[in-house]
């Protein structure tokens, strides 16, 4: 993967992570009003800044995407883009204050060496 390229995947992998992390503090203030699906609901839905920038963060990383799958195949950039289960779980950790038991560390090392080995294949 060259520079361009690694830069695709990084935009579109912490993009969806912004977009993760915007959504999750939306959804937050969205519960209390929960009490009742309506379309009032829905309308105090779009009104919440966090909700709103978590979809552009989307947006934006599934353009970046669009980018990287135009330069690498899909047996790369499919599997590279698995990193944004690593930087989920990193930003709940530090940003949430979740927990990260044993087996779920193991298997974010397991995700980072199979994208090492997808990445570095020639």
């Amino acid at each position: 993967m060259n520079p361009i390229e690694l830069c695709f995947l990084l935009l579109s992998v912490l993009s969806s992570v912004g977009g993760q992390l915007f959504l999750k503090l939306g959804a937050d203030k969205l519960a209390p009003l929960l009490k009742q699906v309506s379309l009032a609901t829905v309308v105090e839905a779009i009104k919440i800044p966090e909700l709103m920038l978590g979809l552009g963060c989307y947006g934006l990383g599934a353009i970046a995407y669009i980018l990287l799958l135009s330069r690498v195949p899909l047996s790369i950039a499919g599997p590279s883009v698995s990193l944004v289960y690593v930087f989920s779980v990193l930003l709940s950790y530090f940003v949430f204050k979740e927990t990260i038991p044993l087996g779920r560390l193991v298997g974010l090392g397991l995700i980072i060496s199979g994208v090492i080995l997808v990445v570095s294949q020639k």
